[in-house]
């Protein structure tokens, strides 16, 4: 888990946590791996606002790949209708 968040945080980067510091908050407090799944949104707006969107969702794929194995049934990625 901490390596999931240590990602999360460095994708963040010192921009992203200035400009949000909430989310860096968030990510520091995550308590548990769902909270830290569902975490990966606003880290994809964050990154989207500072890189655009195709930069941020190519970052938050190679984050959400850290979480294989690790969620309970039923959390997961669904892939995206758009991605075609």
């Amino acid at each position: 888990m901490d390596e999931i968040r240590k990602a999360m945080l460095e994708a963040l980067g010192e921009p992203g946590a200035k400009a949000n510091p909430i989310v860096q908050i968030r990510l520091t407090c995550a308590s548990d791996i769902q909270d830290l799944w569902y975490l990966r949104g606003d880290v994809m707006g964050v990154l989207a606002d500072f890189d655009g969107e195709a930069i941020a969702k190519s970052k938050i794929a190679q984050i959400s790949a850290m979480f294989q194995g690790l969620l309970p049934p039923g959390l997961h990625s669904r892939p995206s209708p758009l991605a075609n």
